[in-house]
């Protein structure tokens, strides 16, 4: 899985998401914070200082420069001055209880009146570490920040940042943690595992923004699913999925009726999806805002499935949509076949090992994301790979593959394709995983649907 890491600048919200990754599998944050506070020193010892000022907020970046400064604290003069408003993270506040029993300065500010006491500090300073803000700023530079950022441009000294710079402050160097969030960063390796980016995990969820507490009814996404006819129940468990993976409105338009009273039934007539649906088809599709289309749909009605893909303005194609000629939305598109449905449509058969199977639908050539479900599932845009090891042998039983579809439209409501392909291998792989723990054999799709709020909304 290695061979799929990637490469180049990382978001801030994408490598909050390894972080926490990291830390599922093992790797503390205290283990983190001091990986990256030691390189954080390394790289100020380079500079051959006399005397190092680190300024540290009250964040996981702050703990990162105090974690510092007690690598800094032999053979040079170390001051920190952090903030002391408001609660720290725990982490943070770990750092300052060890820096106590330091041999370093430490000065606590509140506001612009106690900077100024240290101005003295910042003009004799050889390096400042800048350890305020990171990647967690979410607003405007406030005081006593915007002083402080002042007082160091105004300085003498090199200015080093830890991982990303604070907005407004002059950088000579910056040391990134990992990967680099910007350019012309210096990376240092912090240990976290490999299989904290190649695969998916529980801090993949940190990439969903919370809801709104003004949202109205709507905002959290119309799915349209469009199946049934030979396979019945299909359509239904796709729309529960989407439901519970947060989409406000789930219509299902089928051939086939079952009262699931939250699912909005668009009744077509006949006993299968037909030319002469098509219009109508088309007409709910471009009111959706994603369509979840081939659940239960049979080999017959492909051609109409072609005929409102581009009406889609974002779609999870599966089952017996994944047929020849491929249909395509207007915009984000995946694809969920299983093995043999790849084979159907690329004619690529697959290798039994993972690292092959993964080169393989990479190399696909299929214009979209492709989530290919197996005991290891593969989610590819062409580009990156991610896998996913979550789910339970039980899950082989019919109907899970249309929980998952569901859980993909929902996601696709508010996220890129990619992402959304792989929280919801995720969130389906560990609702069957807990399933599994409470009922062992026996399981069966609905099971699954009703344990995807607590894995996706309690950050499971």
């Amino acid at each position: 899985m290695s061979g799929f890491l990637e490469t180049g600048l990382i978001t801030p919200a994408r490598m909050r998401a390894v972080d926490r990754n990291a830390i599922a599998l093992g790797v503390t944050e205290l283990q983190l914070m001091e990986s990256a506070g030691r390189a954080l020193a390394e790289e100020v010892l380079t500079m051959n200082p006399g005397r190092v000022l680190v300024l540290c907020g009250k964040g996981n970046n702050g703990g990162d420069g105090m974690v510092a400064a007690r690598h800094l604290q032999r053979g040079m003069e170390t001051d920190v001055c952090y903030l002391d408003i408001g609660a720290r993270s725990p982490a943070c506040d770990h750092q300052v209880a060890a820096l106590r029993h330091c041999r370093v300065g430490l000065h606590p500010f509140t506001s612009r009146d106690d900077l100024a006491q240290l101005f003295p500090l910042f003009d004799k300073a050889d390096v400042i570490v800048d350890a305020l803000l990171g990647t967690g700023i979410t607003c405007g530079i406030r005081e006593p920040f915007a002083t402080c950022i002042a007082m160091a441009n105004e300085s003498h000294a090199k200015i080093v940042a830890a991982d990303v710079p604070t907005p407004g402050i002059r950088v000579d160097w910056i040391c990134a943690f990992h990967r680099a969030k910007m350019a012309g960063s210096m990376v240092a390796d912090i240990g976290i595992p490999a299989e904290a980016e190649c695969c998916t995990g529980p801090g993949d969820l940190t990439l969903l923004r919370p809801r709104n507490p003004g949202a109205h009814k709507g905002v959290g996404g119309n799915v349209l699913v469009i199946g049934g006819g030979p396979y019945q129940g299909a359509p239904f468990l796709a729309g529960l999925g989407a439901l519970r993976a947060g989409a406000d409105i789930v219509r299902i338009a089928s051939p086939v009726f079952e009262p699931v009273p939250d699912l909005i039934f668009e009744r077509l007539t006949g006993d299968r999806i037909g030319e002469e649906h098509t219009e109508r088809l088309i007409a709910l599709a471009e009111k959706a805002d994603v369509v979840v289309c081939g659940n239960g749909i049979g080999t017959e009605s492909h051609a109409v499935v072609r005929a409102v893909a581009p009406y889609c303005k974002k779609a999870v194609f599966d089952a017996d949509a994944l047929r020849l000629p491929l249909p395509v939305a207007s915009g984000d598109t995946i694809y969920t076949p299983h093995a043999g449905e790849f084979t159907r449509i690329t004619g690529i058969t697959l290798p039994e090992d993972t690292f092959g199977r993964a080169m393989a639908v990479r190399g696909a050539g299929i214009p979209g994301t492709i989530l290919l479900k197996g005991h290891t599932d593969i989610i590819t845009d062409g580009n990156r790979v991610r896998f996913n090891c979550t789910g339970d042998p039980g899950m082989t039983v019919g109907g899970t593959g249309d929980v998952l579809a569901g859980i993909a439209g929902a996601l696709l409501c508010q996220l890129p394709a990619f992402d959304a392909a792989c929280i919801a291998a995720y969130v389906n792989g560990r609702a069957g995983q807990a399933v599994a723990d409470e009922r062992g054999r026996g399981l069966i799709a609905s099971d699954i649907v009703d344990k995807i709020p607590a894995v996706l909304f309690r950050k499971g």
